[in-house]
């Protein structure tokens, strides 16, 4: 191929130009659509051929204050006039960490005062699981079913979303250990006493939004981390407990209020850390600055905090916040990174997090979340949605399908791509059928019906006939 070719298939909007520009790519980085994108603003994308594509994926939660905001593009050029890099090893701080250290000490679990900066949520996983068996001395991670930490040789090993994510690379860290998580609306003990008043509710459920607190559980997972720690590991050898308060790739479910609340009882009587991972769920995602204090109260702090995605608005930016002794069991040297808390970054991360609090996104992502329930409500009269769950604009919605639970494979993937011919931009989420919206904070009224309306279209597309033979199975 000659020189600047692809450029030139771009320009030209050649038909086949994303398949040349794949075949210089790994195959290994799935891919959803056809489209280039060439810019972007608010809540859509432009791509090369002319098509405008409402985002409701915001680069998997990433771009939390909408496709280039004027306060974050313009933090970003002053800071690149200024100041690029400085290698974290070699200078004490930038000017930019020092005001994203502030800026995160009135936001953070009170308890938590010290950072480290990273690039992503893998990196920042991985670091977390050296801090908790360099403090506790410990070697055993416990981590959950439906669980998603990153693609890294650490991250991964405790990533139990999909086995897509780690077939073929074993063998993975060791001493991790996986315990059951409250996947409520399949939980067999729900199944077999359908009436308990306070459990959680299908056709489609609507218990985490009002009211959430008064949902009960059976307290089978928790029963079962505490044979795992009489028989798989040791409180002893357990450095660390580790979960998303929502799970992210796993579905975005939700779990009782009475979950995280009994895990943190449970380190607390073992001396065994609490990380929560706040990749997918933190920054204002939920209505809430961190998806734990939504699912637990803010009275319930973690040990270690892991955040990325959203803080940075689409820059590579990610971090950890721990409680003040957790550095103190790891050599000077152990940990770093090249790019780790560079000026731009940090920069990016500051203007992010003004731009939410002076926008009033928390109050944003709260309304607009319950908008797009209410329509998502609306459309379970008509199709087979068994499930809404979520919080804020963390939002999923799960098909059933003839035997009432399990949806055909591929469903989910269907709807998504019906989706993307209309123009808009949808995920699937988790191993059973289940479609998530990811939209920016920033995300209008009228993009939310824009969404749903596309979203109507879309299950119809799929659907068809077939919806009311489903609904009345």
């Amino acid at each position: 191929m000659s020189k600047h070719a692809l450029s030139a298939a771009v320009k030209s909007g050649a038909a086949d130009a994303a398949s040349l520009i794949r075949r210089h790519l790994s195959p290994a980085v799935a891919s959803n659509s056809n489209f280039i994108a060439e810019r972007a603003s608010g809540s859509y994308i432009y791509s090369t051929d002319g098509q405008k594509h409402l985002d409701m994926a915001a680069g998997i939660g990433v771009v939390s204050t909408g496709h280039c905001h004027p306060k974050v593009v313009k933090a970003i050029q002053d800071q690149a006039a200024s100041l690029i890099h400085t290698q974290q090893n070699i200078f004490a701080a930038s000017t930019p960490m020092v005001g994203l250290i502030d800026r995160l000490l009135t936001i953070a679990p009170p308890s938590l005062t010290r950072f480290f900066f990273a690039n992503s949520g893998s990196e920042a996983v991985d670091n977390a699981i050296k801090i908790a068996r360099g403090h506790t001395k410990r070697q055993n991670i416990i981590c959950f079913e439906n669980s998603f930490h990153g693609r890294t040789y650490g991250s991964m090993a405790l990533t139990t979303s999909k086995t897509y994510y780690r077939q073929g690379f074993a063998p993975l860290m060791p001493q991790v250990v996986v315990a059951p998580y409250p996947y409520c609306l399949h939980c067999k003990v729900r199944e077999a006493h359908p009436d308990g008043d306070s459990w959680y509710k299908i056709q489609p459920n609507v218990k985490p939004y009002d009211p959430y607190e008064a949902r009960g559980c059976c307290n089978a997972p928790i029963d079962a981390l505490k044979w795992i720690l009489k028989q798989q590991s040791a409180p002893v050898d357990t450095a660390a407990i580790i979960i998303e308060p929502i799970m992210g790739e796993g579905g975005f479910l939700t779990p009782p209020p009475s979950f995280i609340p009994a895990l943190r009882k449970i380190c607390d009587e073992h001396g065994i850390l609490l990380i929560i991972d706040e990749v997918q769920a933190g920054v204002g995602r939920t209505g809430k600055w961190w998806g734990h204090q939504h699912v637990s109260g803010e009275a319930v702090e973690p040990d270690i905090m892991i955040f990325a995605k959203g803080i940075a608005s689409g820059f590579p930016f990610a971090g950890l916040a721990v409680r003040e002794n957790m550095f103190e069991g790891l050599a000077s040297g152990t940990m770093g990174g090249t790019y780790g808390a560079a000026p731009l970054a940090c920069a990016t991360a500051c203007a992010t997090l003004d731009v939410i609090k002076e926008e009033k996104l928390l109050d944003n992502a709260t309304a607009r979340g319950r908008q797009l329930v209410k329509g998502l409500l609306d459309l379970t009269g008509k199709y087979p949605i068994i499930d809404i769950r979520g919080r804020g604009l963390m939002c999923a919605a799960e098909f059933g399908g003839k035997d009432g639970m399990s949806a055909e494979p591929g469903v989910a993937a269907a709807v998504t791509k019906a989706a993307g011919k209309r123009n808009m931009l949808l995920l699937t989420a988790g191993a059973r059928e289940t479609v998530r919206f990811l939209p920016p904070l920033t995300v209008s009224s009228s993009e939310i019906d824009e969404a749903l309306h596309i979203f109507g279209e879309s299950l119809e597309e799929v659907f068809g006939s077939s919806a009311a033979q489903l609904k009345a199975a």
